[in-house]
């Protein structure tokens, strides 16, 4: 009666391990660039600190074939998400003795570091939740991992701006690491389910039968149309993300203005987002949820380019930041379930690592460079329709993916009934 619950706390807590340190390296490590003085095109550089997220399908069948044997105890996925975790916690608690604005390299080696332990806890914690449950159960367990993930969000974005206009960034970063130990107590109280079908492949054959495995259960042609929308699905999000609290910060808000009254306003409406993007799953499947996300973040992300040339208004981006929250939030979902329908549980985390490299990857050359993109559009038009265009041009993005779903309406047609049962 109480299993499904139980599995969802879980998630929620991997869920907030899992997104703790990515909002470290790309939300909180930018605002503490920026209040120190860190320019826009080193900001947006900084992001691609994150490439070990968009390759991480490459030593995926690490994680497949190998166990951690410190703690082999705990299981096979549950030894990499530990070991991934107290690397995670230790670096982070590194980075607060650090200072950006003397020691930048210092602080990119050790961010270098927990991006790579990031997305090796990515990996494992995705095959354990896609073992974890049956199909119709993995709704739920997206919801409460989105929901987890969101809480790492109000925790890092909105907690940790709040409190480091306080009391500084150093004393912010060394919480924020014990904070890691949520995503400790959810390994620590469920157990492993043990995948029967897992593949134990060769080294040589750890790539290339799983990507087979794909285009021969997709053909190619269904195959590639898929990968190009996963490609693009979360293009917009992922590029303007680096962005978003220097915006803020440039707009004229203050720390704790962004973490206690934005932020918050995030999080409530994401939350809402996660599982409205679950309802919609169950009620009108996974076709109608992919259309509808990527108008929602096409619409929501052009208010912001309103937003920056109006006169500051708290209540007017809190509305704005609240729209578009609940738009994430749906399309977080949504994608999620999307992606775990395509993935054989023969090599669960090598497929599901694929497919998120492959999302995240056209986005990751972009987002490195929205910093640079953004002081060049101020250049040409001045700081607010600089900001203005910038948030044009990125909706934009959207585009792309809704052509491509509306062209392959027949086979999710088709296959709808699989994405959902």
């Amino acid at each position: 009666m109480f299993e499904l619950p139980k599995k969802m706390l879980v998630m929620l807590c991997l869920g907030f391990s899992s997104g703790l340190p990515y909002i470290v390296l790309i939300t909180t490590s930018s605002a503490w660039f920026k209040d120190v003085g860190v320019s826009l095109t080193l900001i947006g550089f900084f992001a691609w600190i994150t490439f070990p997220y968009t390759i991480k399908f490459l030593w995926a069948p690490l994680v497949d074939r190998f166990e951690i044997i410190a703690f082999k105890k705990f299981g096979h996925r549950k030894s990499w998400i530990l070991l991934t975790q107290l690397i995670i916690l230790v670096s982070i608690f590194f980075l607060s003795l650090l200072n950006p604005q003397i020691d930048l390299k210092s602080f990119y080696i050790v961010a270098s570091i927990i991006a790579i332990a990031g997305s090796f806890q990515d990996i494992a914690i995705d095959a354990f939740r896609i073992e974890y449950a049956k199909i119709n159960d993995q709704g739920n367990l997206a919801a409460a991992y989105q929901l987890g993930y969101r809480f790492a969000i109000i925790t890092a974005a909105s907690f940790g701006l709040i409190f480091a206009d306080l009391y500084g960034w150093s004393l912010t970063f060394k919480l924020l690491s014990i904070a890691m130990l949520v995503g400790v107590l959810g390994v620590i109280f469920s157990e492993e389910v043990r995948n029967e079908e897992l593949g134990r492949l060769t080294f040589v054959n750890s790539i290339i039968e799983p990507l087979l495995d794909f285009f021969t259960r997709f053909k190619w042609y269904i195959a590639s149309m898929l990968l190009l929308i996963i490609a693009t699905y979360r293009l917009t999000d992922i590029v303007m993300g680096p962005m978003a609290t220097p915006f803020y910060l440039e707009m004229g808000f203050s720390l704790t203005e962004i973490g206690s009254v934005v932020k918050v306003a995030a999080l409530i409406f994401s939350i809402v987002g996660v599982f409205l993007g679950g309802i919609f799953i169950k009620k009108i499947g996974v076709y109608a949820s992919l259309i509808i996300g990527a108008f929602l973040v096409f619409i929501t992300n052009l208010f912001f380019s309103y937003v920056s040339i109006s006169e500051k208004s708290l209540f007017l981006l809190t509305f704005i930041v609240s729209l578009d929250s609940l738009a994430v939030g749906i399309v977080g979902t949504v994608n999620i379930a999307f992606l775990t329908s395509l993935v054989s549980k023969k090599y669960t985390a090598f497929q599901y690592a694929l497919l998120t490299g492959f999302m995240a990857g056209p986005g990751f050359i972009l987002k490195g460079l929205s910093g640079a993109w953004v002081e060049k559009l101020q250049n040409l038009h001045g700081l607010e329709y600089g900001w203005m265009y910038f948030y044009i041009f990125t909706s934009l993005l959207t585009l792309p993916v809704i052509f491509l779903l509306l062209i392959n309406r027949g086979f999710f047609n088709r296959y709808e009934k699989s994405f959902i049962d």
